[in-house]
């Protein structure tokens, strides 16, 4: 079935791994034990609302507010009934610009209920990303915060829309963003040329809020409506389209996953709701399960965090990995008395030592790690209770090709394919990109590298495209990263590759230190010394105090990249 090179590589990579060798391909079809649930957003709220009406559906800490899933119905009907007044029709889009607050969770749902296409933005994005992502996905309204960190929403939108400080609310004709007519505003004052989200909801009367009701049978869970910008972590972000049947199973399966079906969870949102993190693994979750998100403040800060999960008794902790390394230190300087049930930690790869250590310090039973893509709504393969490894969800098929998309056997490396009800259905108005990531056999490239095992389980290898080649030695960052991290100096560590004269490349080693650490590029060879390969070991050393990082927490490699060139011309 394969070739003598292929199995060459399989018999070096099962003993590099410590994995059976194995002659079968690597694919696997995860078939469920329950359908999948052809539903919209809108219908699955109700139905919620229906059997939990009192239960809270939010719970904002810092904006000292909550609502149940009856209120949260009522208050996305009537913003949902008050966006088709103001000339939003179905599959319109609709950007919400805000950071974690109670309106973000209305606003999304009654984009859900009005049929338009809510369009995620990060919270921090300057005015030139904003013009990118309103001309790029063609926003005709714009739900905005009023002032969050040092960002003031409406003095940063007059720089790309100065018209709007002169024209009536609605009716706005920009040059520099011509599809934006509308924009709203969460604060308490009235700002030219914008509607208030408060006095919006109070705009639609009751015979409006019943005809969105209606609305509901001509919306379909085929319907596209939600659109997330890729995280920037390799440059200019696309926007993925997905839609409600997607969203809905993605979300159910995950909460499967996580055993919440048999009482009530509370979930410790941490991550940005802006992020598919935040919106899918969260809002959809909660909805399937009947959870109760928790957001402890408008961006994430450990103690608020810790005094969330306290106070509010949440089961379930959200993060990534950077979260919960801050999450770590800042419990172990308080030493609360918590007692959350599992953890849920995804948005980029984590190293086994930390989830050892989240284990133990936040007190919690279960660990799940958590792999998944914006391209394919959220999460493709989750830990299961019995197993830190991360196993295929259900209704997935997966498999792990060479670089000649030629199935590779189980236990062997190459990128990650995916084929399934929660593939994307494209990049908004980039057909070429979105041929480049799905082909027409359905199958979604990762661009991952990827392990895939018989039973199901797998783990990420690290990003093909993060590849270092060093004297015509493949060499996995995500490797070395999940060796250094276990020095007790290290608090952080990104494996870069840099350019080397003779070798095409070294290893650079990219470190966050623990207070009054000192780390020598010599301790580190010492520390790998009988432990890595010698082609492995970095022989370049940078010292940060901070790596370049996405809202959500993902290391942006391709800036780290960007600031060691630039060391190297200055030296």
């Amino acid at each position: 079935m394969f070739s003598k090179r292929v199995i060459l590589k399989t018999l070096h990579t099962a003993k590099k791994y410590n994995t059976p060798y194995s002659t079968k391909p690597s694919y696997i079809h995860k078939i469920g034990d329950q359908p999948l649930k052809y539903i919209t957003i809108g219908r699955l709220l109700e139905q919620t609302a229906q059997k939990f009406g009192e239960r809270k559906a939010v719970v904002s800490v810092h904006q000292n507010q909550f609502l149940t899933f009856s209120e949260l119905l009522h208050k996305a009907d009537k913003l949902a009934a008050s966006f088709r007044l103001l000339n939003l029709e179905k599959n319109d889009r609709l950007g919400i610009w805000a950071p974690n607050l109670v309106e973000w969770y209305v606003t999304k749902m009654a984009c859900a209920r009005a049929g338009l296409i809510g369009v995620c933005l990060n919270p921090v994005s300057e005015a030139p990303e904003i013009q990118y992502c309103v001309n790029k996905t063609g926003i005709k309204a714009l739900v905005c915060a009023d002032k969050f960190k040092h960002y003031d929403y409406y003095e940063s939108l007059l720089t790309i829309v100065p018209e709007m400080e002169k024209c009536d609310p609605g009716k706005i004709k920009s040059t520099q963003v011509p599809s934006l007519k509308t924009v709203i505003i969460m604060g308490d004052k009235n700002k030219c040329g914008t509607y208030n989200f408060h006095e919006i909801l109070d705009l639609a009367t009751s015979n409006d809020v019943a005809n969105v009701q209606k609305l509901q049978d001509y919306i379909s869970p085929d319907d596209g409506c939600s659109l997330h910008f890729t995280s920037g972590t390799t440059g200019k972000p696309k926007a993925a389209l997905t839609n409600h049947f997607k969203m809905v199973n993605t979300g159910f399966i995950t909460g499967k996953r996580l055993d919440l079906s048999h009482k009530h969870h509370t979930l410790c949102v941490q991550v940005p709701l802006f992020h598919i993190f935040g919106t899918i693994v969260g809002f959809m979750v909660a909805l399937n399960h009947a959870s109760t998100i928790v957001l402890p403040s408008n961006a994430y800060q450990p103690s608020k965090t810790l005094d969330a999960i306290k106070n509010e008794k949440c089961t379930v902790i959200y993060g990534t990995p950077t979260m919960f390394t801050d999450l770590i230190e800042t419990q172990e300087k308080r030493k609360d008395a918590i007692s959350a049930e599992a953890v849920l930690i995804g948005g980029a790869p984590i190293a086994p030592y930390l989830m050892e250590q989240i284990s133990k310090t936040l007190n919690v039973s279960r660990v799940h790690s958590a792999y998944g893509l914006t391209e394919c709504s959220g999460i493709m393969f989750e830990s299961v209770p019995t197993s830190h490894l991360k196993h295929v969800h259900e209704h997935i098929e997966v498999k792990v090709v060479d670089e000649s998309g030629c199935v590779v056997p189980f236990g062997t490396p190459g990128e990650l394919c995916v084929r399934s009800y929660s593939n994307m259905l494209g990049y908004w108005n980039d057909e070429e990109k979105t041929k480049e990531m799905i082909g027409t056999d359905g199958w979604l490239k990762t661009g991952d590298l990827f392990i895939l095992e018989e039973d199901g389980s797998g783990k990420v290898a690290g990003r093909i495209k993060d590849m270092i080649i060093r004297g015509g030695e493949n060499i996995s960052p995500k490797e070395i990263e999940e060796f250094l991290v276990t020095h007790p100096s290290v608090v952080e560590v990104q494996i870069i590759g840099t350019p080397h004269q003779r070798l095409g490349e070294e290893v650079c080693a990219c470190v966050r230190l623990k207070p009054q650490s000192n780390l020598t590029l010599d301790d580190i060879a010492t520390f790998c010394k009988a432990k890595l390969a010698y082609f492995k070991i970095p022989t370049r050393m940078e010292i940060f105090d901070n790596f370049p990082r996405t809202l959500s927490g993902k290391i942006q490699k391709f800036k780290l990249r960007e600031m060691l060139a630039e060391k190297s011309c200055e030296d």
